[in-house]
């Protein structure tokens, strides 16, 4: 996983927990200095004893502050760097020959405590420093390549071990962030009942986790890959559909397991998938995808970039691990909205509930009133329904209302509403519809049952009840949904009362409305 937040420094009490075996060896090396100045032979070696005494006080203290000090984290990693360099240069002057390697070993630990309480840049700081207060006594023996190795071989053993030390705390790092990023996103996923909202957060989640140029959500629908969300080169592009066949989405869709491309100027050799640009005209030159398979879901997140090699298998494990959350949310998003729409809808015919009808009906209102447009509603009612309840059974009868229902779909368009309002009757609202084109609605109805063949349990043909409408338009004849209601549902009994099978007001109504 790349990012371009900086890591941040370890915590006081994590650095003393990692600096005490090495304070510990320090001070023990330490002590051998101080006892090696007091055995020294034919006098004690004042130098070394006063460096043993100094040396072991100094990394106890400043043990003992690290986090504590009254100057902040990073002048207290400056004076740390520049005392420890110089009091390590110093040493070089004071040790025998053969106390050499002593010398070598406190180089390294000094590079990896200030590596691990400053970092980078403060560790080769110190080594310079060593390296400028001890160059002058390697400088006092003949120059040779042999002496040049021993010199140098800390600094550089130094240097290994420091970045190997800086990498592997990076990548433990970015790991703890990538699991935090985890736990994170999955508690605010689960608290989601919104696609669009789980969509932002993913967006959020992505732009700060991983580098990438590109990225998308696609959900299949029928032959074809919906881009609920497409983000590439700084721009977000909406309401894209691609063909699925032949792409990388489909064969990762296709065997429900993860893609990872990581250089693309190769030749994908994949059964009949070929490379295809959405987005910008730009060739992604990584890839990698995981599959989002549900109950309710099945779609594709991936992610591109420009670059070659710019993902690795930590980009893929963080990528799948955000799609099983994904893929759960959207799961719950889709199961909770037809637990909605189930709340909404009349149980036998699949049409509005009384109560919702109402609701949308407000809706459409209020929207024809400030688009100063017409809105029309037709009642509905199935002649003679109950007798023929009683004649052909309740089972045919159920067959009726959904076949009407199914009808009066087939004649309305995608922003028409229609609901059952008790019974045998319906309700259909026509937002922007004239009465002439209500109708022409109507008529349809009308003929469409007259056409109908229904057969009982027996498979015997049974005749097709007729069905009365009344029609009445909002705001022209009334400018509330109630008496809209009201006038509809009076018409519909005049158009019973004609004789049924009939639909009022007749044409001439409208056409003297229109007139005016």
């Amino acid at each position: 996983m790349k990012s371009n937040k900086p890591l941040t420094a370890f915590a006081p009490h994590e650095v003393n927990r990692f600096l005490a075996p090495l304070m510990l060896a320090t001070v023990f090396f330490m002590v051998l200095i101080l006892l090696e100045g007091l055995l020294a032979r034919p006098n004690p070696n004042v130098y070394m004893i006063l460096y043993g005494i100094a040396g072991t006080l100094y990394v106890l203290t400043y043990n003992a502050l690290i986090g504590r000090s009254p100057f902040d984290r990073k002048m207290q990693g400056w004076v740390h760097t520049i005392t420890s360099g110089i009091g390590l240069g110093i040493l070089a002057f004071i040790l025998p020959e053969n106390l050499g390697e002593l010398f070598h070993i406190l180089i390294i630990f000094g590079a990896v405590g200030v590596a691990t309480i400053s970092g980078r840049y403060l560790t080769y700081v110190n080594l310079l420093v060593i390296m400028i207060f001890s160059l002058p006594k390697h400088l006092q023996n003949p120059i040779g390549l042999q002496h040049t190795l021993e010199y140098t071989s800390p600094f550089v053993i130094s240097i290994i071990i420091v970045e190997t030390y800086l990498r592997i705390k990076d990548t433990a790092r970015q790991h703890i962030r990538r699991l935090e990023t985890i736990n994170r996103v999955s508690q605010q996923l689960m608290q989601s009942l919104d696609r669009e909202e789980v969509s932002t957060l993913l967006n959020a989640t992505i732009l700060d986790a991983i580098e990438a140029d590109t990225y998308f959500i696609g959900m299949l629908k029928n032959d074809e890959i919906q881009l609920d969300l497409l983000y590439d080169d700084g721009e977000f592009f909406n309401g894209i559909r691609v063909p699925l066949e032949g792409t990388l989405a489909s064969w990762v869709i296709n065997n429900k397991r993860p893609l990872f491309l990581p250089d693309l100027r190769e030749d994908v050799r994949l059964e009949g998938v070929k490379v295809r640009i959405i987005g910008k005209e730009k060739t992604s030159l990584s890839w990698v995808g995981v599959p989002l398979i549900a109950a309710n879901i099945t779609g594709i997140m991936a992610l591109g970039s420009y670059k070659p090699n710019a993902f690795d298998l930590a980009d893929l494990e963080l990528l799948s691990s955000l799609a099983q959350h994904v893929t759960l949310a959207l799961d719950n998003t889709i199961r909770h909205a037809q637990v909605e729409e189930q709340a909404r809808l009349d149980s036998l015919t699949g049409v509005y509930n009384h109560g919702y009808f109402l609701k949308r009906l407000a809706e459409q209102a209020r929207e024809t009133a400030s688009a100063k447009t017409p809105l029309s509603l037709i009642m509905l009612d199935i002649d003679y329904f109950k007798q023929y309840n009683d004649t052909f059974g309740h089972l045919v009868g159920d067959q009726i209302l959904n076949s009407l229902c199914t009808a009066i779909k087939h004649h309305i368009k995608q922003g028409d509403a229609v609901g059952r309002w008790g019974g045998e009757e319906f309700v259909i609202s026509l937002p922007n519809a004239t009465g002439e084109q209500a109708m022409q609605v109507a008529k349809r109805i009308s003929e469409t049952m007259a056409i109908l063949r229904v057969e009982d349990r027996n498979q015997r043909t049974v005749p097709v009840p007729t069905v009365s409408q009344g029609i009445a338009i909002y705001p022209s004849e009334a400018d509330d949904i109630y008496r809209l209601i009201d006038l509809a549902d009076r018409r519909l009994y005049i158009a019973k009362e004609r004789g049924r099978n009939q639909i009022e007001p007749d044409i001439s109504h409208w056409s003297k409305i229109q007139a005016k």
